[in-house]
């Protein structure tokens, strides 16, 4: 159930997808459209964040996908083409902040689109406000320190706005070119701090596949042996993940699967797999 229903039943669940669509200059777009198109449509989500979208004088890559009935916030910094990343809600947008900290020159030289954009939106109940964080750090496989950075700058404008506003839920997602392993999503995760601070999401997907390792860019991917990474072993960049207090997460996952895995005719939707969620509130909430 999502804010398309008719009635006023508490919402049940939230589902929340992010996808790196691959810019739509590369690999055939016509007909990656038609599947990404009618893929998203069918979803039945609430949020959706995607990257490497579009926008121009002519063009709006989230609209055309999404079609009505969206509010969109696209993050400020975009490429020369227009080339950037946007959050998708169905229901209204409040306060908006945007995490724009050059981490590095090397960093906004490989990335200029590169940032993270914090988004109240305001869910019925019984959720109500939750803060979602389009995070979208840097990707040369070089750049963990920057990484490490962004993630921290994010997480911390997160914290500010959750406590300044009093809200409790907060999800974060996109796609953070950094595997489970690394610093930048173990400091996320809650298994390490960095630069003098520590936070805890939960990792949807890890969440409920924790023997399987998820890959969303891959070598099985024929869009990856043809593109700029072909020699990639296959990692998982892509994520969900759900804030922690201090005992636990705010919200259950309940589901967690990865979009656009097989071809549908012969066409293979993008180089990443996606990753949709669904989260519920917690029958017994942490602490009480």
């Amino acid at each position: 159930m999502n804010a398309t229903a008719a009635d006023d039943a508490p919402l049940d669940r939230i589902r929340v997808v992010s996808l790196n669509i691959l810019d739509p200059v590369h690999a055939d777009w016509p007909r990656r459209r038609e599947v990404l198109r009618t893929g998203l449509q069918a979803l039945d989500a609430d949020v959706v964040a995607l990257q490497e979208v579009v926008r121009d004088d002519d063009h709006d890559t989230v609209r055309d996908l999404l079609g009505e009935g969206w509010q969109v916030v696209w993050n400020s910094r975009h490429a020369p083409g227009g080339t950037g990343a946007a959050l998708a809600s169905r229901w209204p947008i409040g306060d908006i902040r945007e995490v724009d900290e050059p981490v590095s020159a090397r960093a906004t030289r490989s990335c200029v689109w590169c940032t993270s954009t914090l988004v109240v939106v305001e869910a019925p109940a019984p959720f109500g406000p939750v803060v979602v964080v389009h995070h979208k750090p840097t990707w040369p496989y070089t750049f963990e320190y920057e990484r490490e950075l962004q993630a921290v700058a994010t997480a911390r404008a997160a914290e500010e706005v959750l406590t300044g506003g009093g809200i409790r839920h907060a999800i974060l997602l996109g796609d953070l070119d950094a595997t489970p392993d690394s610093a930048s999503i173990r400091f996320l995760t809650g298994r390490q701090s960095l630069h003098g601070m520590s936070v805890c999401y939960r990792d949807a997907w890890e969440a409920v596949h924790p023997h399987d390792p998820g890959h969303t860019f891959t070598p099985r991917n024929r869009l990856v042996r043809a593109g700029d990474m072909p020699a990639d072993p296959g990692r998982r960049i892509d994520y969900v993940m759900v804030r922690c207090g201090h005992h636990g997460p705010t919200l259950d996952v309940v589901d967690c699967r990865r979009l656009f895995v097989d071809e549908i005719g012969g066409v293979q939707a993008s180089d990443h797999y996606g990753v949709l969620a669904d989260l519920t509130p917690p029958a017994r909430p942490p602490a009480s």
